[in-house]
C-alpha cells in the first residue's frame, strides 16, 4: 500500500463526511507525478468541482514540500493530473453548505475547486496549506530581492 493511499484513508477516517471515491486509482497518479525529492506533508481527498451536487469527480489531493498535487483518476482510461507551485498561489478560501464545505485554491491561472468536504476537515486543510505557503511564499521573496 502506498504511502499516499494510506494517508487518505487516515484522512477518512478522521472525516468520514467527506465524499470521495476510487481514492486508491487517484493515489496512484499522485505516485507517479512524486519526484524522489519531494516529501508528503499533508494528504486528503473530495470532489474536484464547483456543485456539491456532482459526486463522480473525486480526486486527491497532496501537499508536498515543494508543491500541491492533485490526482484524478479517469473511469475508463487515462488521468488528470494538477500542480500548483508557491509561486502561482494567490489564496485559499472556504465555503461552510448546508451538508459539506468546499475549499476553492485560487493561483495565477486558475481557480481550483474541491468539494464535498467534511466541514471540520476544511478547517483542517485550510490552516496546513496556508502555514506552508505563507512559508514558502517568504522564500520566493528572498529570492527576488
Amino acid at each position: 500500500m502506498s504511502e499516499v493511499f494510506k494517508l487518505v484513508k487516515e484522512f477518512k477516517k478522521k472525516f468520514p463526511l467527506t465524499v470521495a471515491f476510487r481514492t486508491r486509482k487517484h493515489s496512484k497518479i499522485i505516485d507517479m507525478h512524486l519526484n524522489p525529492n519531494e516529501k508528503l506533508l499533508y494528504v486528503f481527498c473530495g470532489q474536484k468541482n464547483v456543485s456539491s451536487l456532482m459526486f463522480i469527480n473525486s480526486c486527491v489531493v497532496a501537499l508536498t514540500n515543494k508543491r500541491i498535487m492533485i490526482g484524478q483518476k479517469r473511469l475508463l482510461w487515462g488521468y488528470f493530473f494538477t500542480t500548483v507551485t508557491p509561486d502561482l498561489y494567490n489564496d485559499l478560501k472556504v465555503r461552510k453548505n448546508l451538508i459539506w464545505s468546499d475549499v476553492e485554491i485560487d493561483t495565477v491561472k486558475e481557480n481550483v475547486y474541491i468539494s464535498n468536504l467534511d466541514p471540520k476537515a476544511a478547517i483542517e486543510i485550510e490552516t496546513v496549506i496556508t502555514e506552508f505557503m505563507m512559508k514558502e511564499k517568504k522564500k520566493y521573496a528572498k529570492q527576488n530581492n
